[in-house]
């Protein structure tokens, strides 16, 4: 006899190779149907049950694929216990178990028996699968790995055997009845062979006259569970989510808001948000503080910090308020596997709050990056201090456990983050039209009350305005090279992106009405600005210690730290590498060099002369190609001396000035040459010499040229290329901003453009107006 099977589950296991005694990765089952027929077909036995959950709930996002929801298993539900015996029992007539990737509904039962601790023959007996790399090239349906044909979902083999869908998918009882008419036409039609089912040579002759014509459906009645689970929710989520605590009906009109979960340009390809705009927004709003939170990254924090404090010259108009949304992983030094972690927001109180971000994002980067930059709560809770932290939107660790595990594992995380950081942890509300972050509100309102943890409302922007959203959707597939027109989604033929334009940043009103009937999650946003100091980012040059000759070092420079040891033996190595590049030290050379050696005594950086010409001197004794100087620094006549350059430019006529100016002072720029092989021995010294923590290697951020970027973006949209070819050439040596900005200064630099520019900005202008794909 064939026992064919299905079951819902909450969830998919963390890894598929885990045994099934491994209960922690394993989902329960929540539903589990079977079939029992003979070796021709027959019906002997059919069975369906909901599972009553015990010691756990089915997670929201499970329930939207099967529409079980925990009260309505908990009504309907039997005893686990009670449907493993009578499985047995079925078990125990049957030859073979089958269907549809039947491994994992093998593991969900086999750990679900070992839960229980009842004996079975489960994994004894063979199996017999609809999905195989057979059925595979039966269906020849493309996309599969390797080159391959895809194995075919259950959909696909039946609309294949049958030309027709079956509407009742992710209902044990449906699919297990889809299941069995696809298994006993691929037995009519020999796909499977003798040897497999284990048959006499006249099996498949005696099977087709006892079914001559194709399988047809059995007909059982189906239960719409969604519609069950609907009706056992007595309570409206609009009911769950009005009043949550003391400030039930407040008036917010008197109350502040200020975005706390914001993305900027860098967090690259994923927010089109510019810091610039994101600021002055905030600030036309009248705002009190935004905060900036890329993901994985503070790279944005110094020119947002130094964009807020231009506001704040006469008196403080908005607190700028540094963040990141981390990747918080289970090792952040394992990579084995592939663990980007959940989401969640930390914000620095503080100098030194920031402090402890800037060590976790470069920890993340340095020793944790695998595929994404991660963390893990470990490093958390080493540099805590000084932290604030939102539990994160629908990618957090708890609203993730909520929507896809389980309330109690969702529940026990929160307690870590409480135990950690006390009352500077927040839980944070988002509402952006889902269905998902109702649910999970409605559970952090519960576990608000009952743990004490206050609430927070965000609106996780991706980009400034409402109309940027689809903009803000091409970027999204210009970092993914999808096509605009694929339909958002998981899985094959679907491309990622947000569900809605909800994902902007919105008026203080405007939150407020989203979060009327929750008022403290408006209220609650000053606590943790009031929370929150304000500092810079900016601060002298801080270069590690060059160690030089006891002969020049000079007793005040401890006392007052100066750098008179460092002066005078500069002005050694000078004059020394001087007698080597010219025969005769004329009064011009003396002079020149005096000159320079007096403003880079002025200017305070003797040190980053002589580091420089410490490890290109190093360079060079290793055998690594140093490139002859280019830039402003061929114009210095003391970097020349040291072996820096080798350009004479007293000979050149080069001017010092350019590189380091007595009226203007800033960290000269030293551009250096190093040949691709040699590069990195250079760089290991300098670690070696002052320390990996002395040494940083800095990013460059390029941003996409105009030309470049209509070219993506027609390719997003499917333009043909002859078409993108030639919008492209009509842009000038110039940026679109300048093209479409109607300032002052974009139409100067417009009418500074060549005539035949002109026209080609004109035509441009023209085209972006018109209602078309090219516009």
């Amino acid at each position: 006899m064939y026992l064919i099977f299905d079951t819902e589950t909450t969830g998919l296991p963390k890894n598929y190779n885990a045994p099934v005694s491994d209960t922690d990765n394993w989902p329960r089952c929540v539903q589990i149907a079977w079939q029992l027929h003979d070796k021709y077909g027959d019906l002997i036995e059919h069975q369906d049950f909901l599972i009553k959950p015990e010691g756990f709930n089915i997670p929201f996002d499970a329930e939207q694929i099967h529409g079980i929801s925990t009260e309505l298993a908990k009504a309907q539900g039997e005893q686990l216990e009670t449907v493993l015996h009578l499985f047995n029992e079925a078990l125990s007539k049957a030859a073979y178990v089958v269907g549809q990737n039947i491994g994992f509904d093998l593991k969900i039962m086999g750990s679900e028996f070992f839960r229980c601790e009842i004996e079975t023959k489960l994994n004894d007996l063979p199996v017999l699968d609809t999905c195989t790399e057979t059925t595979a090239e039966l269906c020849k349906i493309p996309g599969g790995r390797g080159g391959k044909f895809k194995l075919p979902t259950l959909t696909e083999l039946h609309a294949f055997l049958f030309n027709e869908t079956f509407d009742e998918a992710h209902n044990a009882t449906a699919d297990v009845e889809a299941t069995t008419r696809c298994f006993f036409e691929l037995i009519r039609r020999e796909v499977f062979t003798r040897e497999e089912l284990d048959v006499t040579p006249d099996y498949f002759e005696k099977f087709n006259s006892e079914n001559p014509k194709e399988i047809q459906l059995l007909g059982l009645k189906h239960i719409n569970l969604k519609k069950q689970s609907a009706k056992l929710k007595d309570t409206s989520a609009e009911e769950v989510l009005k009043g949550a605590g003391k400030y039930q009906d407040k008036d917010l009109s008197h109350y502040q808001y200020s975005h706390l979960h914001n993305h900027s340009q860098f967090s690259i390809l994923q927010s089109s948000s510019d810091i610039a705009k994101l600021v002055k927004t905030a600030v036309d709003d009248k705002m009190p503080a935004v905060a900036l939170t890329d993901n994985g990254n503070m790279m944005g924090a110094f020119t947002f910090v130094k964009e807020a404090l231009k506001y704040n010259k006469e008196a403080q108009v908005i607190k700028p308020i540094v963040g990141c949304e981390f990747n918080v992983c289970q090792d952040h030094l394992n990579k084995s596997v592939k663990d980007n972690g959940y989401q969640v927001v930390l914000l620095a109180k503080n100098k030194k709050g920031y402090h402890n971000l800037a060590k976790m994002a470069s920890i993340a980067y340095i020793d944790g990056f695998y595929y994404v930059p991660r963390i893990d709560k470990d490093i958390i809770k080493k540099y805590r201090e000084d932290i604030i932290v939102l539990s994160g939107n629908s990618y957090g660790e708890i609203p993730g456990l909520i929507l896809n595990v389980g309330e109690k594992q969702a529940e026990e995380a929160l307690l870590w983050w409480k135990e950690v950081f006390g009352d500077d942890f927040y839980l944070e509300l988002n509402d952006h039209n889902q269905e998902s972050e109702r649910h999970v509100n409605e559970v952090l309102l519960e576990f608000s009350k009952k743990h004490d943890v206050k609430v927070v409302a965000t609106n996780n922007t991706y980009y400034i305005n409402r109309e940027d959203a689809e903009a803000h959707d091409i970027l999204l597939c210009v970092k993914d090279g999808e096509k605009l027109a694929t339909p958002k989604g998981r899985g094959r033929g679907f491309r990622y992106g947000l569900p809605n334009d909800e994902f902007y940043f919105k008026t203080q009103d405007d939150m407020k009405q989203l979060f009327r009937n929750i008022p403290e999650a408006i209220i609650n946003i000053s606590e943790i600005v009031d929370k929150i100091e304000v500092y810079s980012l900016q601060r002298s040059v801080l270069l590690p210690k060059f160690t030089i000759p006891d002969a020049f070092r000079d007793e005040k420079d401890a006392g007052d730290g100066g750098k008179r040891g460092e002066n005078a033996y500069l002005r050694h190595l000078t004059f020394e590498g001087a007698k080597k590049r010219w025969t005769e030290l004329t009064d011009e050379i003396t002079e020149r060099l005096n000159f320079e050696l007096q403003v880079i005594e002025h200017t305070g950086y003797p040190g980053y002369f002589l580091i420089v010409q410490d490890f290109i001197a190093e360079a060079r004794k290793m055998g690594v190609s140093v490139g002859p100087g280019r830039g402003s620094a061929a114009g210095s006549a003391v970097a020349y001396c040291l072996g820096i350059t080798n350009i004479d430019p007293i000979k050149y006529d080069l001017l010092f000035e350019r590189f380091l100016n007595p009226d203007r002072v800033s960290l000269p720029d030293i551009d250096i040459d190093f040949d691709d092989e040699g590069r990195q021995k250079v760089i290991d010294y300098v670690i070696g010499k002052y320390g990996a923590n002395q040494v940083a290697q800095i990013i460059t951020y390029g941003t996409m040229a105009a030309k470049s970027s209509i070219r993506d973006t027609a390719r997003v949209l499917d333009l043909p290329l002859p078409d993108a070819d030639r919008i492209a050439k009509l842009v000038p040596n110039t940026t679109l901003a300048t093209i479409f900005g109607e300032d002052e200064k974009s139409i100067s630099k417009i009418e500074e453009l060549r005539n035949e520019d002109i026209l080609r900005v004109n035509e441009l202008r023209n085209l972006a107006e018109g209602e078309d794909i090219e516009a």
